[in-house]
């Protein structure tokens, strides 16, 4: 066999390892949709005698039939609001500042080593930390703030992971380019990298909130009520200055406490709510995730390098 027909039975099975490989995966893929999917089609089929509005403008309640989720969903924004005023802000600027500024030393590679091990950290163990820190030693009690507190300990390492891998796909040319022309360090990474870099940075902070969206454990650690019958104090003051903090003090729940809760029960009605507040997480969840889809794909059209 002459080596032109040894190179041509190489390629040819490769391309056969190649053809089997993308089978496996598509079937793998398939099956995984169709757990998905039977799973979601189950739980909605449980839900949907509950998935009235009533259920979604009701308080908690012993009765199943009466039970609904408003403090539940409410607090969850509540949540997602203080982490995601605590997360991002940090998270950028930590990423920023590693990539574009930090020098490489031992001190630096110390830091994203364990950042890089932080993002695989259990969840329970930042709900003991948010426990030990923000409600014993800071005095923040079993409030909003502290969970919020903590979810976004939760997932700063995720959002500075996203910031430093959507930073270092910005060409080195638009950097030099903003050099050129007289620009300093400040002004090329506030007017050329982060825009460039920001529909990998969005997406980073969207699946970072995703992931907060839906964790029990921190919260259940830190003290969350799972019955509670009102909603936090409103924002908005009629009195100079005309905003209010009382809401970040007062108890809360979340949609994930409130599953937990109905499916512990033995009453299969409360299984139904249970249902019901899942698929109502799970849409959530999924909107977030639509939501990044659709910002990085506008983001991206409009990018021409």
């Amino acid at each position: 066999m002459t080596d032109r027909a040894r190179l041509k039975a190489r390629i040819q099975r490769a391309k056969q390892l190649e053809r089997g490989f993308l089978l496996v995966a598509w079937l793998l893929l398939a099956l995984l949709a169709a757990v998905f999917a039977g799973l979601f089609v189950s739980m909605l089929q449980t839900a949907w005698p509950r998935l009235q509005p009533d259920f979604f403008l009701s308080f908690a309640s012993r009765r199943a039939a009466q039970a609904g989720i408003l403090a539940a969903w409410v607090g969850t924004l509540v949540l997602m609001s203080i982490t995601a005023a605590v997360a991002v802000p940090l998270g950028v600027a930590a990423g920023v500042y590693l990539e574009e500024y930090a020098r490489q030393s031992r001190l630096t590679t110390l830091i994203e080593v364990n950042i890089a091990n932080l993002a695989g950290v259990p969840s329970i163990v930042y709900g003991l930390l948010g426990l030990g820190l923000f409600a014993r030693l800071l005095g923040f009690g079993a409030s909003a703030l502290t969970a919020g507190l903590t979810l976004g300990l939760l997932i700063l390492p995720i959002v500075v992971v996203a910031t430093r891998e959507a930073i270092r796909t910005v060409p080195n040319a638009i950097r030099e380019a903003s050099y050129a022309v007289g620009a300093t360090r400040w002004q090329t990474v506030w007017q050329q990298t982060l825009p460039a870099a920001r529909a990998g940075i969005l997406t980073g902070i969207i699946i970072g909130l995703s992931r907060a969206i839906g964790e029990t454990a921190p919260i259940v650690t830190i003290g969350a009520v799972t019955f509670i019958a009102f909603l936090p104090p409103s924002p908005l003051s009629p009195n100079f200055p005309f905003i209010s903090f009382d809401w970040v003090w007062s108890p809360f729940t979340a949609l994930p406490i409130v599953t937990f809760d109905w499916t512990s029960r033995p009453n299969a009605d409360f299984r139904a709510n249970a249902a019901a507040a899942a698929l109502t997480l799970t849409l959530m969840t999924a909107a977030m995730n639509g939501a990044a889809s659709w910002l990085r794909y506008r983001l991206r059209r409009r990018q021409r390098w």
